[in-house]
């Protein structure tokens, strides 16, 4: 007759079985966490626009931005605007949420120029909010190899 194993190494097989295939598991889902962004083309003819928030904006507001009108996202703080507009002229409109207070929106008309870096930080000038261009950080010719 064939010799008997212990119940114990069949059930320890079974376990080492069951630790590969979660070890197996854990490796995949560590490395479909590594995968890398594409980012997107920069548009041609277009020109960057960054909008970032004052220091002492607020915690618990968030700086919403319009450009010509259309919402394009509420940034909470560590959080800012960047995005690229065709080349011509825009309005950029920056108001903050909640807004128990009534403070008045701030505005800007910029005409961009293709390849251009727009700078802009929101910050407070009494109950209003107003776009102060970020000096000495205008980059130009991003569109160009530079």
């Amino acid at each position: 007759m064939g010799a008997i194993k212990p119940k114990g190494i069949q059930n320890m097989k079974r376990y080492s079985s069951i630790i590969y295939i979660v070890i197996a598991a854990c490796a995949c889902l560590i490395f479909a966490g590594c995968t890398t962004q594409a980012t997107a083309p920069i548009p041609p003819n277009s020109g960057h626009l960054l909008i970032n928030r004052v220091a002492d904006f607020g915690t618990d507001l968030s700086l919403v931005v319009y450009v010509d009108g259309k919402n394009v996202g509420g940034f909470t703080e560590g959080r800012h605007y960047s995005g690229y507009l065709p080349a011509g002229q825009h309005t950029i409109q920056v108001r903050v949420d909640p807004n128990p207070g009534g403070k008045r929106p701030g505005h800007k008309t910029l005409t961009i120029q293709a390849g251009q870096t727009y700078s802009y930080t929101a910050a407070w000038s009494g109950q209003s909010l107003v776009l102060v261009r970020n000096q000495g950080q205008t980059v130009t010719g991003y569109g160009q190899g530079q």
